[in-house]
């Protein structure tokens, strides 16, 4: 268990930091293709700090309401909130304020930017088609996306995606307006050097969105490995977690609140099961089969 979650701990770094070196190597090569030198990389800098900063003060706002979900009191559904609170003081945080999303897909997911801000979100499907120790291994999953901070880690990636893909059209608008001039200067400037870069700024501008895209979904992929492995570690009983998603992915109801930009943040794909290995790459979810699996080895 506790050889999982450094795994997936090591590896998550891993691709953060790729992600990170593809953003500022985006921005030194923009600054070199259009003479802003410097000023290319604080023009991303700025641009990134002002998305972190809103999404990380709004995102949970608008997850809501996208899904639709509406807050419950204690006495709605006593037996949710005895789960919560019990794993809350299990895990040490403070709990995580209780919303349910009117649907029979069974489905669960976490939001908030801390922990004294955080959200458990469940749909009605989960409380009618978990017993206990199923419903106690979704929950404490979601408490540890709570407990890693997985909400700020997702929050960054979206946020460094959308920094790669306004670079990337940057670049390619500065080849198509005005950008002939200051390549041919710079070709008779730098000869072979010159022209390489602008090859090389080419075909990152066209690869960049997708490379990030790609970089994101392994580690959404990679946060709910370590979030399953962080959930047994709380109830102490792995088989209650591998039951659950068995359940979860047997259940092809689709969730009607869920689209494709709220889809990572569910247990489980709320969309649609994902088969074949180039599918995989663009999955934010790990296969059940493989999560079982790696369950099953606790």
């Amino acid at each position: 268990m506790y050889e999982q979650i450094a795994s997936n701990k090591r590896k998550s770094f891993f691709l953060i930091l790729f992600f990170l070196c593809l953003v500022f190597f985006l921005a030194w090569l923009f600054g070199k293709l259009t003479g802003w030198g410097p000023q290319g990389l604080i023009l991303a800098a700025v641009i990134a700090i002002a998305m972190t900063f809103g999404s990380y003060y709004a995102s949970d706002k608008i997850v809501l309401a996208i899904s639709r979900a509406k807050p419950v009191e204690k006495k709605d559904y006593p037996y949710l909130y005895n789960v919560v609170e019990g794993l809350a003081i299990a895990a040490g945080l403070p709990k995580p304020r209780c919303y349910i999303i009117d649907d029979t897909a069974p489905n669960a997911f976490a939001s908030g930017r801390n922990p004294k801000n955080s959200v458990i979100v469940v749909t009605k499907g989960l409380l009618e088609k978990l017993n206990r120790v199923e419903l106690e291994g979704v929950i404490a999953h979601e408490m540890s996306h709570i407990k890693n901070y997985d909400i700020l880690v997702q929050t960054l990636t979206v946020v460094m995606v959308g920094v790669i893909a306004l670079l990337s059209d940057w670049i390619l608008r500065s080849f198509l307006w005005g950008g002939g001039r200051r390549r041919r200067s710079s070709s008779s400037k730098g000869g072979n050097a010159a022209a390489i870069i602008i090859v090389v700024g080419l075909v990152l501008a066209v690869l960049s969105p997708l490379i990030a895209q790609l970089v994101r979904f392994a580690v959404s992929r990679k946060r709910e490995f370590l979030a399953d492995a962080n959930g047994a570690l709380l109830t102490r009983y792995p088989p209650g977690l591998a039951s659950a998603l068995r359940k979860l992915h047997a259940d092809k109801e689709p969730l009607e609140a869920a689209n494709k930009a709220t889809a990572h943040l569910y247990i489980v794909n709320p969309l649609k099961n994902i088969k074949g290995n180039v599918n995989k790459l663009f999955s934010t979810h790990p296969a059940i089969e493989e999560r079982v699996t790696a369950l099953e080895k606790m």
